[in-house]
């Protein structure tokens, strides 16, 4: 694979580069679209996290000479804006998800065309088309980084920023030439170690804001003819050799007969995606009881695949994130619960003592079906036991895949839950959605040059600095 020789030969990131510049259709537009409705709804359902306030308190050195829109107030500087709006997407684990690469391509992706938008003009059609091609770079390369690469690495990370780089490209029309510049210096700059999961702190925000920073910057000076290596992905010092135990690079230009973002996956619950297929299992278990009331078991098991073990082992969390990535919380929270809010993972939800006692009850382990079919379907069995009684449901893929996506109602829904739990008011809400509802309607007319709606590229709600 490293062989000096083979740079005579055309490299992978000139491929991928070749495939990102293929004509963008209506129905990928239109798909953009509702995930660049998700991505504000995560960015304005985290305006009041901690990570926020950190955000928007953090100062670069120097001068700030002037003030930055974003969608959660004023900025001191582009950079702030972009990992304002790359690290609050990822906040509450609801962004959007690719399963087989394994990461989120939204909030690396979309910050940087929003971006694009604000600041470069950018009209519907190029934002739209930039959000596809974004989408397409980040997911391939991730189909290519194998299981090796994930025990250490945060793909969302380290995948995203090549999205992140080919969305500016695309935003600004960069020839075949710069965006090979680009992919292969955002490439240098990936980064992101899934250190950031075993301690209480918030560098899981700064992966996805630096991702998207490094990407729209290598983009940029590619622009101004600052070049980038060719091979960053299968050279002798690159990629897949300093950060790929198995790697799979055949798998970056197989064909597909649709772009990638049609089979990106819409999170409807605020945990840990690894959790999701078992949420759905204990919420199918409750159908037919009387939902006021918490699901009652003697005994409960839990089999999924062992990555979401591995991932999501935190059998007595104690904050908001470790709730997240917890098999045992999750499942005793939509027993006590039901369809779960991201109020169920804040303190005040975790000291009910029903709950707790619900968790004791709860065992989980590795089934051998759900673990054989990862990461091409998420799966889980939850079986419960009362009064000998014996019930159990399986979940083959999770809500929100694309064998069971959700529908724009839901969609919807899941954005007033979002941006209400974030604090903007009603009106403010259904403006933005009236807006998103009118512009899918529009997108009809071929190459629609009008610009992108107020109420999608504006702050939403002002934040005191």
């Amino acid at each position: 694979m490293f062989d000096r020789s083979s740079h005579a030969r055309p490299s992978l990131t000139e491929g991928l580069t070749q495939h990102l510049m293929q004509a963008v259709d209506t129905k990928s537009r239109r798909r953009a679209l509702l995930h660049w409705l998700d991505w504000l709804s995560c960015v304005a359902g985290a305006l009041n996290s901690p990570a926020a306030q950190a955000l928007h308190r953090w100062r670069m050195p120097g001068p700030s000479p002037a003030k930055w829109p974003n969608l959660a107030g004023q900025a001191d500087s582009p950079m702030q804006a972009l990992y304002i709006e790359a690290g609050l997407a990822n906040v509450l684990e609801m962004d959007d998800f690719f399963r087989e690469a394994v990461l989120h391509p939204g909030p690396a992706v979309l910050p940087v065309v929003a971006h694009g938008v604000r600041y470069g003009g950018l009209n519907v059609t190029g934002a739209l088309d930039a959000v596809v091609r974004g989408y397409e770079a980040s997911i391939r390369v991730g189909l290519t980084l194998g299981s090796g690469h994930y025990a250490h690495w945060h793909n969302t990370a380290t995948a995203g920023v090549f999205g992140a780089a080919a969305a500016a490209a695309s935003a600004w029309g960069l020839t075949h030439e710069q965006t090979v510049w680009a992919l292969g210096n955002a490439g240098t700059q990936s980064a992101g170690l899934w250190q950031v999961r075993l301690e209480n702190v918030m560098s899981k925000q700064l992966h996805t804001g630096h991702a998207a920073w490094a990407g729209l910057s290598a983009a940029s000076l590619a622009q101004a003819g600052f070049t980038g290596p060719r091979f960053i992905l299968e050279g002798e010092c690159g990629f897949y050799a300093a950060m790929c135990t198995n790697p799979q690079p055949d798998r970056l230009l197989e064909p597909d007969e649709t772009w990638k973002i049609h089979n990106t996956s819409f999170k409807p619950w605020p945990a840990c995606r690894h959790t999701h297929p078992t949420i759905d299992a204990v919420l199918a278990l409750r159908e037919g009881t009387d939902n006021s009331r918490p699901l009652e078991f003697d005994d409960m098991v839990v089999g999924t695949f062992a990555d979401a073990l591995k991932i999501c082992h935190h059998s007595n969390p104690k904050t908001p994130t470790e709730r997240k990535f917890s098999l045992p919380y999750v499942a005793a929270a939509t027993a006590q619960w039901g369809p779960l809010k991201p109020e169920h993972f804040e303190d005040a939800a975790a000291q009910s003592l029903d709950l707790w006692a619900l968790m004791t009850r709860i065992r989980v382990e590795v089934d051998a079906e759900a673990n054989r079919f990862y990461p091409r379907h998420f799966g889980a069995t939850v079986q419960i036991q009362k009064h000998g009684v014996v019930q159990e449901h399986r979940v083959v893929d999770a809500l929100g895949d694309p064998e069971q996506p959700l529908s724009m109602p839901q969609l919807f829904e899941k954005a007033r839950v979002l941006m209400t739990h974030g604090g903007l008011q009603p009106e403010r809400i259904e403006s933005v959605l009236r807006a998103t509802s009118q512009l899918m309607d529009q997108l009809d007319e071929p190459d629609l040059q009008t610009a992108m709606p107020l109420e999608l590229v504006s702050p939403l709600i002002p934040l005191e600095p």
